[in-house]
């Protein structure tokens, strides 16, 4: 088995203030979202400038942060917010959903659209290709803090995180690097360089997330509090990731039935 790094989650204190690995994956994200966004707005005729692009990913950063939070109440700790719904705001106690973070960007999406008199795929197809990035550093932020491990395997990378037990487990937050980070990144820069249909690129990033983040909970521990949902194997995360391949799968057929090739991204 593998030895798990002893990363301390703190990268920086000053005083009282505790600056965590995960919130600096987080900026990060953000960081290189603007400057790749930037790199294409620069580009003939692509109908961004550089201040849409700063309002963009700031009202994107919003609906990540408020989305992820009211995603991981609702969608996991249900009971807990009906019975205490002040625990809502106890951001301090961690808790991010990506489901409903990316409901948030979906809102955050729109009201960027109706500012800036764009179309609601115009933009989410702009946007698409970069959220895989925050996605990645995401679980790396994950793996440094020891958390949302995978479930016990005998296979030789098998680690044994200290927060959970001694087995050997998945280490399933690299997994999700690897493919909803850097191969789900990869793709979709690939598919939107050249010009598509409007919703293509946001057909394919729905379909691309939802299948890694279905294949991944097969070697993801769930969540404690909620086990399996349905027939011993079925978890929240699959149930929530079902319906954006089926989406996905939704946008890509009406693209290239009935779209027309929009510019390059």
């Amino acid at each position: 088995m593998l030895t798990f790094p002893q990363i301390d989650p703190v990268a920086l204190q000053l005083g009282p203030l505790k600056i965590h690995w995960y919130g600096l994956m987080y900026l990060g994200g953000f960081a290189a979202a603007w400057w790749l966004a930037n790199r294409r707005a620069k580009r003939p005729d692509s109908g961004w400038t550089p201040a849409q692009v700063s309002d963009l990913i700031f009202y994107c950063a919003l609906g990540v942060v408020l989305g992820g939070r009211f995603g991981y109440v609702l969608f996991y700790n249900l009971d807990r917010f009906l019975a205490e719904p002040l625990w809502l705001f106890a951001v301090w106690e961690g808790g991010m959903a990506f489901h409903g973070g990316l409901l948030g960007v979906m809102a955050a999406i729109w009201w960027f659209g109706r500012k800036y008199h764009k179309g609601f795929f115009q933009v989410g197809d702009f946007v698409a290709p970069l959220v895989p990035i925050g996605l990645g550093l995401g679980r790396l932020g994950n793996f440094i803090g020891g958390e949302l491990w995978g479930r016990a395997t005998d296979l030789p990378w098998g680690m044994v995180f200290p927060r959970a037990d001694e087995l050997a487990r998945h280490p399933s937050q690299l997994y999700q690097f690897a493919l909803e980070g850097v191969t789900l990144f990869c793709l979709l820069w690939w598919f939107s360089s050249r010009p598509r249909p409007a919703m293509a690129v946001s057909g394919l990033f729905l379909i691309g997330y939802g299948s890694f983040r279905f294949l991944v909970e097969f070697a993801r521990e769930p969540d404690a509090h909620l086990g399996f949902i349905a027939f011993d194997w079925l978890t929240m995360g699959q149930l929530l990731s079902l319906p954006m391949v089926l989406a996905g799968v939704l946008l890509m057929v009406l693209a290239y039935r009935t779209g027309t090739a929009s510019a390059a991204r």
